[in-house]
């Protein structure tokens, strides 16, 4: 397993080291104690998988607020997604700051999002399928985000979404509104 810095702090690419012979390859996705030695503590008690029929489905921007923040690592495992990362946790150097990524199943990178960033992602092709390993189990009643075209954040997709949830259009703009404060991270 590789695991690489990105330009949003604590956000990290994971990497493959694949042992390629005559059946295909195979590879680590996940080692507790390689996370570890890169200085990432991510337990996995839940893991979820999306699946999404048709290009531009778009999924975000996603997070659970504090105490119950989770940490994610985000792979796609069928086709091909542009994943968004949103760092919201104000003590950190890149507060306020998105990067975009490019995941794809025949790649097998993931990237690991500590607590306090949001996720969305869109999918670039039809019939993808996104696995999330958690490092916390889903609490209802905490799950907050903002909107996909969310001027505070100005984040550039590749595509125009043809497919988003309600509840994704719902959120509320950011910082939130109605007097809500920004979540502590």
């Amino acid at each position: 397993m590789r695991v690489t810095a990105t330009p949003i702090t604590g956000v990290f690419r994971l990497g493959l080291d694949p042992h390629v012979d005559e059946r295909g390859f195979f590879a680590r996705a996940y080692s507790v104690d390689e996370l570890l030695s890169a200085g990432i503590d991510m337990p996995s008690p839940q893991i979820n998988l999306s699946r999404n029929r048709l290009r531009g489905t778009l999924r975000g921007m996603h997070f659970q607020r504090p105490p119950f923040a989770e940490a994610k690592i985000v792979r796609c495992v069928r086709g091909s997604i542009f994943d968004v990362v949103a760092d919201l946790r104000e003590d950190s150097p890149t507060f306020h700051r998105w990067h975009g990524f490019t995941l794809d199943a025949d790649g097998g990178e993931a990237l690991y999002l500590p607590e306090g960033c949001a996720h969305g992602f869109i999918t670039l092709e039809d019939d993808c399928d996104v696995l999330y390993q958690m490092s916390r189990p889903y609490v209802p009643g905490h799950a907050a985000g903002f909107r996909y075209d969310d001027p505070a954040f100005a984040i550039s997709w590749p595509a125009a979404p043809i497919v988003i949830g309600a509840s994704d259009l719902a959120w509320p703009p950011w910082p939130r509104g109605g007097g809500e404060p920004s979540p502590k991270f």
